[in-house]
């Protein structure tokens, strides 16, 4: 494994965290103190944005809907179809079940939707109306009854295709609302705010960082950080132009985004360096774009496919596109990755925007225990036990008496005990009772 081009070290990294870390803390803790007197003044702060309630009415909405041309909207539905469909297709995998595992003892469970979920929707540099799709939609097709959505204001008022997107997708409040401040907002509630029960969506370091402080009292999706892209790729599945497109396609997120190719051509390597730095020349938002690359950019070249595996699984990127000779060799193989992107003739914007998967997913090495916002975030997978005969109650009551004496828990022991004498005629002894007891007949 050669580098031919490194990105910012670890260390550099970790002190950036520590400022954020302390930065959310303080906002948190204000915010629970004090509610929307917080909030506002944060907005305000932040955002230059103060009106009496951040939650925009019906009137207000539909005025947004209204400055979309009809292509648009057709766009915006379009895109919610797919997201919608998948969604559907892979809550059809999760079924209820309830089994008798022996005579008499029956087992299930029950998916059950969250009965609240707050979706972040970011705004602030690109309105990125794709969130409102991914978490809205997502949420409504698990069956979660309440669905509030947060999105700070645009160029100074509310961003028309987030709102008309989180209108279609099925939101039930929709506040313009942005940063920390919404994030708290929603997770904590406030005197106007109701809580949820999960918090999902991306957003920048602070909004990723309040989630992660607030996990424990909600739930959130997953820990997520800047947006990440790895490409594979060799001479024969891609070429300069390609491996450069893909990968500041996604540094454009911003300054912080860290992109790398990894291949197994030193040719490959150089000619998509070459042409990234043409396309920065180019590119409308090569500001953010450089930034990322100079910084966080990487190009490693490996000496086979299968050291590419190995390099690839331990980076564990949030975006994996493969354009190699066998890129079935990666799907069957690889690990740790929040996405794959097979094939030349797809991409990570597709799925970004439009083709149906969900964009939200892990970051910062979290891809190797997590993968991404999905259906079945939004559901509880609960078990429930039936006992149906006095047999069967005796019997496993026998073997839970046993067992918890082993563990010294002489009130488990007694749970099952009792049964095996009111279900089993047995007798057995009362719990730390050295003799057995007879019960009257």
């Amino acid at each position: 494994m050669r580098h031919l081009k490194r990105g910012l070290a670890q260390d550099a990294r970790v002190e950036h965290n520590r400022t954020v870390r302390d930065t959310v803390e303080g906002i948190l803790a204000d915010i629970e103190a004090r509610g929307d007197d917080a909030v506002r003044e944060l907005s305000i702060r932040f955002d230059r944005w103060d009106r009496d309630s951040y939650r925009l009415t019906d009137a207000e909405i539909q005025a947004c809907i209204d400055q979309l041309n009809p292509q648009d909207l057709r766009d915006i539905e379009f895109a919610q179809t797919q997201v919608r469909n998948f969604a559907q297709i892979q809550r059809a995998s999760m079924t209820d079940v309830e089994v008798e595992t022996l005579p008499g003892v029956v087992l299930g469970h029950r998916n059950i939707p969250l009965n609240a979920a707050g979706c972040y929707v970011p705004g602030g540099k690109y309105p990125l109306l794709a969130s409102a799709h991914m978490s809205v939609i997502t949420a409504k097709v698990a069956g979660v009854k309440r669905v509030a959505t947060c999105a700070p204001p645009f160029n100074g008022a509310p961003a028309p295709a987030i709102v008309a997107a989180q209108a279609m997708a099925g939101a039930d409040e929709i506040y313009c609302l942005g940063g920390i401040q919404a994030v708290a907002a929603i997770g904590l509630g406030t005197q106007s705010i109701a809580p949820v029960d999960i918090l999902v969506g991306p957003g920048n370091a602070f909004v990723a960082e309040a989630k992660r402080q607030l996990f424990g009292r909600v739930g959130i999706d997953l820990f997520a950080g800047p947006t990440e892209t790895l490409v594979i790729a060799d001479e024969i599945g891609a070429d300069g132009e390609l491996c450069a497109t893909d990968l500041l396609g996604q540094a454009e997120h911003g300054p912080d985004s860290p992109a790398i190719l990894l291949t197994t051509s030193e040719k490959l390597a150089r000619d998509t360096m070459a042409e990234i730095d043409r396309l920065l020349t180019i590119l409308p938002t090569a500001d953010h774009a450089r930034k990322a690359w100079e910084t966080y950019g990487e190009v490693i070249v490996a000496d086979s496919d299968e050291e590419m595996l190995q390099i690839a699984d331990e980076i564990a990127s949030e975006h994996v596109q493969v354009m190699t000779r066998d890129p079935d060799y990666f799907l069957a193989n690889m690990t740790n990755y929040g996405a794959l992107f097979l094939g030349p003739r797809t991409n990570v914007a597709y799925g970004d925007k439009v083709i149906g998967t969900n964009h939200t997913l892990p970051t910062k090495k979290a891809a190797r225990y997590t993968g991404g916002l999905w259906v079945g975030k939004f559901l509880k997978t609960c078990t429930y036990q039936r006992v149906t005969s006095d047999a069967a109650s005796a019997m496993i009551g026998e073997y839970c008496s046993r067992l918890c004496a082993l563990e010294g828990f002489a009130g488990h022991g007694e749970q099952a005990n009792v049964r095996v004498r009111r279900y089993g005629g047995r007798n057995v002894p009362y719990a730390g009772r050295a003799e057995p007891v007879v019960e009257p007949a």
